[in-house]
């Protein structure tokens, strides 16, 4: 359980350096043509929306995978005993349906049925949208992964407790 753990801790860190060099590197780039040889690149403008986007979706996903992402916690730092067990598992069983039926269902629908591409760089949207799987199903790893852990830990004999 910890290779698949670390393995996709590995993976979403990867992506998100990639994505991340790829806004620096492009912002470089447009500065350097700008105002060095007074010719504006005309592809880089589009090429960090998307990577911008791309990197927004695999930080979100990283963010569940570590437990950071926005929480209310009003309500569910209030609720004490089976309360408040019942009312983690209805927002885990949320946050499982919104990602699974928005994010994976819902992306993978939209990039399976785009037809066109982008203006400048001429990539398939099917290209673009495929984020919204891939991060949806990176969440849906790391959740289900928590619910795991969570599980093992719990089945775990205390140390130094009576045998």
């Amino acid at each position: 359980m910890k290779t698949v753990d670390k393995i996709l801790d590995i993976g979403m860190r990867f992506l998100m350096a990639v994505a991340m060099f790829a806004l620096v590197a492009g912002g470089f780039w447009q500065i350097f043509t700008r105002w060095i040889l007074n010719n504006p690149s005309t592809f880089t403008e589009e090429f960090m929306r998307y990577m911008l986007i791309w990197a927004g979706m695999i930080g979100s996903a990283y963010c569940f995978y570590k437990d950071q992402h926005l929480a209310l916690d009003l309500v569910k730092s209030k609720a004490k005993g089976p309360v408040k067990l019942v009312l983690n598992v209805f927002i885990e069983a949320a946050i499982l349906f919104f990602v699974c039926y928005v994010f994976v269902y819902g992306g993978a629908r939209l990039a399976m049925n785009s037809t066109n591409a982008s203006p400048v760089l001429h990539i398939p949207f099917k290209v673009l949208y495929s984020i919204l799987p891939i991060s949806g199903c990176f969440i849906v790893l790391a959740r289900i992964l928590k619910y795991i852990n969570m599980y093992l830990d719990r089945n775990q004999p205390k140390e130094g407790g009576a045998s």
